[in-house]
């Protein structure tokens, strides 16, 4: 690994740690030449996942757009932050084990809505109406009284 002090090439590692249960290995280094240490974090390389939206275009999937949307659903709830991370790890982990290289975007937006519905009421409606779409009030009723019957 490359020294970012000096440039040299060189470098030993004199301390390795997993990080985030074993999804990073944190590596200390010490550089040949001028003697700085240095921290190197290494993660295993995915191939690239592809979410196809509702109008046919694709675009690379990406978790933090996933986390910054739910955070928004969850503005003045008191969900932890930690709880919103966990349910886009399982979103990860489900999208990656499968040998599919493409997602529809309904099923990242069904996946979140039942982990939503779960976690706090507020929240669900507030995503569940920018992910449906809702037009009018008559929208907002609908899905209210739908879940006030799944809740039964």
């Amino acid at each position: 690994m490359k020294c970012p002090f000096c440039g040299t090439p060189d470098s030993r590692v004199i301390d390795t740690r997993p990080q985030d249960d074993g999804e990073k290995i944190r590596r200390r280094r010490l550089c040949e030449k001028c003697g700085m240490r240095f921290t190197t974090i290494e993660t295993t390389e995915r191939s690239t996942v592809w979410v196809v939206k509702k109008s046919g275009a694709r675009e690379a999937f990406d978790p933090q757009k996933v986390l910054s949307s739910m955070v928004r659903a969850c503005k003045k709830q008191t969900i932890p932050l930690e709880e919103l991370e966990n349910v886009v790890r399982g979103l990860e982990t489900m999208i990656y084990s499968s040998p599919k290289h493409e997602i529809a975007s309904v099923e990242i937006g069904e996946y979140i809505l039942e982990k939503l519905r779960d976690l706090d009421e507020v929240a669900y409606i507030r995503f569940a109406s920018v992910y449906r779409d809702f037009s009018d009030i008559e929208s907002f009723s609908r899905e209210i009284k739908m879940m006030k019957k799944q809740n039964k």
